[in-house]
């Protein structure tokens, strides 16, 4: 398993903010995407090893991102889940780029209306935010709920993408 960090910027109502990724992955793709932003501990394994090339496609398709140059990705990614999460995550790339959609949408997708909940636990397990985009789900009430890298980053990158 390989890894490597970069930093990136992203603007703010009043200026940038620095944020630190960590792309975590091997030969069958990136398997987590981890932002350091003081609202979870980040543990880099004892078994991963640093790479400054591996994920360079990777690295350079987020900064488009954040540039507002890119609205989709072509990743290969290889997120661990639960068939049932791995559904949901699917389901999650296939909202466009600056919209959003309620969790009852998704379950809807999945063919279980009633599955909310579920697909809100399986939101908050993504592996990979912001290629797999779990922070254009918002709650019933068309509000901002929910995003395990707090709500101020969910709100900048909803923001960035109604920029386009």
């Amino acid at each position: 398993m390989y890894y490597d960090k970069f930093t990136i910027q992203l603007a703010t109502p009043s200026d940038e903010q620095d944020y630190l990724i960590i792309l975590v992955g091997d030969e069958k793709g990136i398997s987590q995407l981890l932002i350091d932003n003081d609202t979870k501990e980040i543990n880099i394994a004892a078994d991963w090893q640093h790479s400054s090339t591996f994920f360079n496609n990777a690295k350079q398709q987020l900064r488009e991102y954040f540039n507002n140059e890119r609205h989709t990705f072509e990743l290969e990614l290889n997120p661990t889940g639960t068939v049932f999460q791995r559904h949901a995550w699917q389901q999650l790339t296939k909202i466009p780029y600056g919209e959003t959609r309620r969790y009852k949408d998704i379950a809807a997708g999945l063919g279980n209306p009633n599955a909310s909940r579920a697909v809100g636990m399986a939101n908050n397990k993504n592996p990979i935010p912001i290629i797999i985009p779990c922070h254009r789900v918002i709650g019933a009430n068309k509000k901002l709920v929910g995003y395990a890298y707090g709500l101020e980053l969910k709100q900048q990158l909803l923001s960035l993408e109604k920029k386009r």
